[in-house]
């Protein structure tokens, strides 16, 4: 369970405070880690030692000892060196080893807990035993947290990420999939969506510096109790995908602020091919040139205003007023009525998610 990376470190420093060299090597003869290169000569004596009923013992000049993960036989450790206290850090390193299998196994314990709780797979009596077992909190404000990137995980950005929550047992960091990242995060009392929007943009500032690094955030609303966890990842996932179609620009985006965005999401392809084929008649947006476009999204941009959207596009207030004119014509909705605005503006989002679920077909 103990990655050989950790347990290197572990003996690693251990002999740079005591002096003493140390291997681990499993009970099927095989060398996890070492300080000193000849370990592999110690693999037979070690097998022979695992048949032996001694906790510990010396052999060829190296002191033994075994190390169990619940009475269960997991490493043979080896320590040697020129000091008289050889036998007392190979006591310290045996069991540091097995308190990093104790922690391991809860965090693990507290992984597979938090991947069920978010995929629904836990009945509500299985999630508070569960949890009071693990002494996980049941009534504390929560959020979930979805890390995206473009490459692929090799743990280094799950121990990234961990960074960020220092050691703080209350947050878990996890994945449920190959392609994000996620965090259960505990919020405090007096936490609201401007201090989550300043972790998810920290979460983002880890992978800028990398240039080939395309990282998005998302995260779902606060919740109350540890059952509404998985609700809180259901609007983070719907927030990745929102943002993607709707917020291409935005590295970082909440459900809260997903607007009409959230409900477009959620309408099925045919209705959306009826209602785009109502409002302009078997056309499209993507019949209309750049020149009416920009004008078209400068003029939501500046909430309808005709003033500001001329000085902002350098032409004459009377050109504009012409090219609202001339799509009034073509469609028959004036820019410049509110109801035309609004039923132009869902037609243009309309427009977009469909082409982006088009775009997830092929």
């Amino acid at each position: 369970m103990i990655s050989n990376q950790i347990l290197q470190n572990t003996i690693d420093g251990l002999k740079g405070i005591t002096r003493i060299d140390l291997c681990i090597i499993d009970v099927e003869g095989k060398v996890l880690a070492a300080t000193f290169p000849e370990a592999d000569q110690y693999i037979e004596p070690a097998q022979a030692f695992v048949e032996s009923p001694a906790d510990s013992q010396v052999v060829n000049g190296y002191q033994f000892f075994k190390v169990f993960d619940e009475h269960q036989l997991e490493y043979i450790l080896l320590a040697s060196g020129d000091s008289d206290d050889v036998y007392m850090v190979g006591k310290i390193a045996s069991f540091q080893i097995q308190n990093l299998l104790v922690a391991y196994k809860e965090r693990f314990d507290k992984d597979n807990f938090i991947k069920n709780l978010l995929l629904d797979n836990l009945l509500l009596v299985d999630i508070y035993n569960r949890a009071k077992k693990l002494h996980i909190d049941t009534e504390v404000r929560r959020v979930v947290f979805i890390v995206e990137t473009n490459r692929d995980k090799d743990g280094n950005e799950l121990e990234k990420i961990r960074g960020i929550f220092g050691t703080k047992t209350k947050d878990f960091v996890t994945a449920v999939d190959e392609k994000n990242i996620i965090v259960v995060k505990e919020v405090g009392e007096n936490e609201g969506y401007e201090e989550l929007n300043k972790i998810a943009e920290s979460m983002v500032n880890l992978f800028r510096a990398d240039a080939d690094s395309d990282v998005h955030v998302a995260y779902g609303t606060i919740v109350g109790e540890i059952k509404e966890v998985s609700r809180s990842y259901k609007e983070a996932r719907m927030a990745l995908d929102v943002g993607k179609i709707f917020f291409e620009e935005k590295d970082v985006i909440a459900y809260s602020t997903l607007g009409i965005g959230r409900l477009i999401y959620q309408l099925p392809i045919p209705l959306c091919k009826m209602f785009i084929k109502e409002i302009f008649d078997n056309k499209s947006p993507d019949d209309f040139d750049e020149e009416t476009l920009t004008t078209i999204n400068k003029f939501f941009e500046n909430s309808l205003n005709v003033s500001e959207t001329s000085r902002q596009l350098y032409i004459h207030r009377n050109t504009l007023v012409y090219r609202l004119d001339k799509l009034q014509k073509s469609t028959g909705l004036d820019l410049r009525v509110f109801e035309d605005a609004i039923t132009f503006k869902i037609a243009l989002m309309v427009v977009k998610y469909m082409k982006y679920m088009e775009s997830l077909d092929y």
